[in-house]
């Protein structure tokens, strides 16, 4: 800590007041004896009060003299203090700035992937045959076949819709029940196609790009199936 020093002036100022009573007090030494005559007492009472003046304006220029000095030392240390807050204060921005830089730097990764990973699936074509009936239990199960059937993968969204419609069935009274057995195998297969050929054509990178950066485990609804693609070029 760098304190700001007392201006000289000050301190000159405070031995001069010293000084001065100091000289005063070795005029008139302790315990000596003065004769004093009849003819002399008037003026020894106007010294005597000439004196007690002097003393009692060199207390006041001493005592203002501290007060200074106490004065200056309280703004020097306030003058410290609201530096310290100062640089404390220019602390916390920067890191926060460093914060919202690596914020950027991040969204701007997952935006770029997100937008490789949707021009991929929309190279990838939707079938036009299906089969014609596929067992399922469950939605997850339907779209695990789909997928080893086909050999394609299903779009992020399409896999955390399926998870979705899974937990629609918990509590519900046919809840142990096979899907195949609720809804035709055949329009559950289309539903899911129909949804999957939505997710590639119209989803927005920057809405993937939200989703991942606020989900550490994106990648798990990521299917790593990679069909050839006959014209990738297009």
């Amino acid at each position: 800590m760098n304190y700001r020093p007392i201006s000289d002036s000050l301190i000159d100022k405070f031995l001069l007041m010293e000084s001065s009573g100091t000289t005063m007090k070795m005029a008139m030494p302790f315990g000596e004896q003065v004769d004093v005559s009849s003819d002399e007492s008037s003026s020894s009472d106007g010294d005597d009060h000439k004196a007690e003046s002097e003393q009692m304006s060199n207390n006041i220029a001493v005592n203002q003299v501290v007060e200074e000095l106490v004065s200056e030392g309280t703004k020097t240390i306030c003058d410290h203090l609201d530096m310290v807050k100062c640089e404390s204060e220019h602390m916390s921005d920067n890191l926060n700035i460093g914060q919202d830089v690596e914020e950027l730097v991040s969204e701007d990764a997952f935006l770029r992937r997100a937008r490789m990973y949707q021009e991929y699936m929309q190279l990838v074509p939707i079938p036009t045959q299906t089969h014609s009936s596929i067992p399922c239990t469950s939605w997850a199960g339907l779209a695990a076949s789909i997928k080893k059937l086909y050999g394609q993968p299903l779009h992020y969204l399409t896999n955390l819709c399926i998870k979705q419609r899974d937990q629609m069935r918990i509590g519900a009274d046919d809840e142990v029940d096979p899907l195949e057995m609720l809804i035709h195998p055949t329009k559950a297969e289309s539903s899911i196609w129909l949804m999957e050929e939505v997710h590639r054509r119209t989803s927005s990178p920057h809405y993937l790009a939200k989703l991942w950066l606020a989900d550490p485990m994106y990648h798990v609804y990521i299917d790593p199936i990679f069909p050839k693609l006959q014209n990738p070029s297009k």
